[in-house]
């Protein structure tokens, strides 16, 4: 799943117990485990829907510092995790700091024990500073994207393990803001891109909620309905996601948002976004002139 779903969402009522495994920054390999790692705990879990982006696919993406592979595919937690977090006086600390910081700061992202994270960053009407961060942050970490072949086979291995286990699995792309496209424009590798979802297509059919469409579009502002990043999209269109997923209040979703890929119709898909996009770039100057700005910012900062 992605941060955004809400596995309490009416959607999956009857697909309960529901959990939201949204993994931030991760690649595909480090998905790919902690499936493996489900599926060992949850030997009668049904379905799995699986959120896809271009970035968790780039070669240049390691491991995440906290990926474990000593805690995987077990069912009770390592001896070693619990000294850690039991009798470290660090951790001790770091408790009573994050007491304190939740009574404090009202800004922090929570948790919930289904997985859900309610980012309330996005409350507080600073959506421009969060955009102007993250799309910082692409082009310092992915600006030499490199398409890995490697996490492309993850990906197929997601798909013959839900196969062989009789699970259903349900991918799609998910709706990042439109200038996150941008940036991905700007760095010269809207190729790369598409070629990305010409592969991922031949592994796995995915519903596209990535195009320029209604909801991706909104203008960036301080307060914004829809976002709280550039790749962070709040609670409300998450279950518009689900919604067209799983066929639950169609007449609530948006005609455009929501394409249902197939190597049939990818290079369709594909000129209708160029097309999408040249109109958004002419009716948004200041939108994507806010994206060039900052990656000269970015490239400027490299070479002090």
């Amino acid at each position: 799943m992605n941060l955004g779903l809400n596995p309490t969402y009416s959607a999956l009522d009857d697909k309960q117990p529901a959990y939201n495994l949204g993994l931030n920054g991760a690649n595909t390999y480090e998905t790919l485990r902690y499936l493996q790692h489900a599926i060992k705990n949850q030997k009668d879990l049904k379905l799995v829907i699986l959120g896809l982006d271009f970035i968790m696919f780039n070669q240049e993406l390691g491991n995440q510092p906290g990926f474990d592979e000593g805690r995987l595919e077990k069912q009770a937690i390592t001896s070693q995790d619990f000294i850690n977090t039991t009798f470290s006086l660090d951790t001790l600390s770091l408790s009573e700091k994050t007491i304190e910081a939740n009574r404090t700061n009202s800004d922090r992202d929570i948790y919930y024990p289904n997985g859900f994270m309610r980012l309330q960053r996005g409350d507080k009407d600073k959506n421009l500073t969060e955009f102007k961060k993250s799309i910082a942050v692409y082009f310092n970490v992915h600006s030499n994207y490199k398409l890995s072949q490697q996490y492309l086979d993850d990906l197929r291995e997601i798909v013959n393990l839900c196969r062989e286990r009789g699970i259903t699995l349900i991918g799609f792309i998910s709706p990042a803001h439109v200038t996150q496209s941008e940036a991905i424009y700007a760095a010269g590798q809207w190729q790369i891109l598409e070629q990305w979802k010409r592969e991922v297509v031949k592994i796995l059919p995915v519903w596209d909620f990535s195009d320029y469409n209604s909801i991706t579009t909104e203008p960036v502002s301080e307060k914004m309905k829809n976002y709280i990043d550039s790749s962070h999209y709040k609670e409300a269109i998450g279950n518009l996601v689900l919604d067209r997923i799983l066929s639950y209040k169609k007449v609530e979703v948006p005609k455009d948002f929501g394409v249902y890929l197939t190597p049939d119709n990818i290079e369709s898909h594909l000129a209708k976004i160029r097309a999408n996009r040249e109109k958004w770039v002419k009716a948004n100057p200041n939108d994507a002139e806010l994206v060039k700005i900052i990656k000269q910012e970015q490239e400027t900062k490299k070479t002090k």
